[in-house]
């Protein structure tokens, strides 16, 4: 991998990224580099990457979790124009090369798969497969480490860990490829094996396992020094590659061990005057004075995200809140556009931007306040329990379930309800009160009939008198209905109708094509739900007839949209549309008069008011 040239961003006003004034950190960043980097390509007639490269990978990542956290179009656009560049129709990838086996070619297969899952589109899946393939060619060294380029023959680099070893993760997760999972530690436990220092427990950049590089320290095999940018890689692959590591895998706990002992030394170096890391991370001050603002921002994300995801203990969050505002001090520069700049000579481009709109996404997500902490959202899997088969024939759980980045998932909200600290949960099992018993949410959604489902679990009397027991205890349970055509009605109803709550067998706000106004509903001012919010869409809704204790708590005309109850300690809500998937509120298809992104958030907040203790 070579080093990029120094380039300080330079601003690019443009009224399409205004936004950027009242934006968080991270997104004035991105702003910028949208506008600069590549030329944008969202703009249509611009100049293009010319080669297919990782550190436009980096970039894209941090737009990705932006995208995610934001439901802002224009993130989701910016990523797949520049994936389309690229990718033909039928799959292949412009000015890639599979027999170079090179693995910095690998990064950009994750934005690939992220498209893939939310567009379904096929060749995104083939693009991803050819990157998936070259791994499967891959040279190797005797233990079965990868070379991190075929001209670069039996070198090891920290650097190659993140480039490949991610992709390779989320690729064998999503498509069956078990035995990749030991494959995959291997990298981690063989590279920290040949390149750690034991009286530091840094780890050396590279390893020659021939030996006969002009930098290769003839008894080790290893590089001269512990560079910080290589560290950086390592520790930020470690915590990608968990992220989707199976927990019962053997050596998952390894994993884990290998990335506290990286962070702990990591953390010995931190510059206790600026928060910051040196580009040497062991050189003296004096010595080796430069502050590499990458390699800072990737300690920053990884320790954060870690410490998100409960691999590193909370402690380590002060280490990246030290390290970001350092970053923020040192090499952020704003101008009256509100556009952000990382300045300063020793700012390499554009990896440092990238990691930078990472590592600002993760502080961004921990400065949220954790109103939720420790609770249970808990999702149901059985009276909705639709499945399908993936492109490869493998059938799995779809429609309104947690990871699904589809139109019909539900991954917008559930990363609404975990970043308000709740953990997401899925009950596949009828409810009983001891799979109940540690959720403090529980939300049933658009319960199958026999056109969903070949054989349904339809809710029956004691069922619904568990749920009931668990609500008046104090439970939250969430209703979410659906119009006549797609849903059980006659069983749901023996569990609604205990708490006054009624599903009727019809259908309003018709949508025919793009005629959006159909699904409209006002939110009155000062709404008690809704309390940041003028106008939400629900298309194709059934209608609610309450009755004690229920109440009408929203209504379009003389129809009931929302209603909730009050049950000894416990709360329903209900409504008769799954309106919160991913097609309604990640900001693709809904135009912008529709806030259903903000009610999302405003709901979450209002139900985890409801659990008993909480305010």
């Amino acid at each position: 991998m070579k080093k990029f040239s120094i380039l300080c961003i330079a601003f690019f006003a443009s009224s399409y990224f205004a936004h950027a004034q009242t934006e968080s950190m991270a997104a004035k960043v991105a702003a910028t580099a949208m506008a600069t980097l590549w030329k944008e390509p969202v703009g249509g007639d611009t100049a293009k990457p010319t080669k297919w490269t990782y550190d436009q990978g980096v970039v894209l990542l941090g737009i990705e979790r932006l995208w995610i956290q934001t439901a802002n179009p224009i993130y989701f656009s910016y990523m797949q124009k520049s994936m389309d560049y690229f990718v033909s129709e039928n799959g292949d990838i412009k000015f890639y090369k599979a027999q170079d086996y090179n693995i910095d070619n690998i990064l950009c297969g994750r934005i690939l798969l992220t498209l893939y899952n939310v567009t379904g589109q096929a060749k995104y899946y083939k693009a991803a497969s050819l990157l998936r393939d070259q791994l499967k060619g891959q040279p190797r060294t005797k233990e079965g480490g990868f070379w991190h380029k075929k001209v670069y023959p039996y070198q090891m680099w920290l650097d190659g860990l993140y480039m490949g070893q991610p992709f390779y993760t989320a690729y064998a997760k999503q498509f069956h490829e078990p035995e990749a999972f030991d494959d995959i530690a291997n990298q981690f436990i063989w590279m920290e094996a040949h390149a750690r220092d034991t009286k530091t427990g840094l780890l050396y950049h590279g390893w020659d396992e021939s030996k006969e590089q002009k930098w290769a320290n003839p008894l080790t095999g290893c590089s001269p020094h512990f560079w910080g940018r290589a560290m950086g890689w390592y520790e930020m692959a470690l915590v990608d590659v968990l992220e989707n590591f199976p927990v019962t895998h053997p050596k998952h706990d390894t994993l884990v061990s290998i990335l506290k002992r990286r962070a702990n030394a990591i953390k010995k170096l931190q510059d206790p005057s600026t928060g910051l890391w040196h580009d040497i991370l062991n050189s003296p001050k004096e010595k080796e004075p430069r502050i590499v603002v990458s390699a800072s921002a990737m300690f920053v994300y990884a320790n954060a995200k870690a410490v998100r995801l409960g691999f590193l203990p909370a402690s380590y969050w002060a280490v990246s809140k030290k390290g970001y505002d350092g970053i923020l001090k040192q090499f952020i520069d704003t101008n009256k556009e509100g556009y952000a700049n990382l300045k300063g000579a020793l700012s390499e481009d554009p990896n440092g931007v990238g990691v930078f709109i990472q590592a600002a996404n993760e502080m961004e997500w921990h400065l949220v306040p954790k109103l939720g902490k420790n609770k249970v959202f808990l999702l149901d899997d059985y009276y909705n329990a639709e499945k399908k088969k993936d492109i490869k024939g493998v059938e799995y759980a779809y429609h309104y379930k947690w990871p699904e980045m589809y139109n019909n998932g539900f991954s917008f909200l559930g990363n609404i309800i975990t970043t308000n600290g709740l953990q997401t949960k899925t009950l596949s099992q009828a409810p009983t009160a001891g799979n109940l018993k540690n959720a403090s949410i529980y939300m049933i959604v658009d319960a199958d009939n026999i056109a969903d489902n070949p054989a349904p679990n339809y809710m029956n009397d004691r069922d619904a008198q568990e749920i009931y027991n668990w609500v008046k205890a104090g439970g939250v349970l969430v209703l979410f209905h659906n119009d006549k055509p797609n849903a059980d009605f006659t069983a749901i109803n023996k569990l609604s109708d205990l708490f006054g709550i009624h599903f009727n067998e019809d259908t309003y706000n018709k949508v025919i094509g793009i005629n959006y106004l159909g699904g409209k509903i006002d939110v009155p001012a000062g709404h008690q739900i809704l309390k940041n919010v003028q106008t939400i869409y629900q298309k194709e809704v059934c209608s609610i007839t309450v009755k004690a204790p229920a109440k009408s708590v929203l209504t379009k005309g003389d129809l009931v949209v929302f209603a909730t109850a009050k049950i000894g300690k416990g709360t329903v809500f209900a409504t008769g549309d799954p309106w919160l998937y991913n097609e309604y509120t990640d900001g693709r298809m809904l135009p912008a008069m529709y806030q259903n992104a903000e009610a999302a958030k405003d709901v979450v907040k209002w139900l985890i008011s409801q659990i008993p203790g909480k305010k």
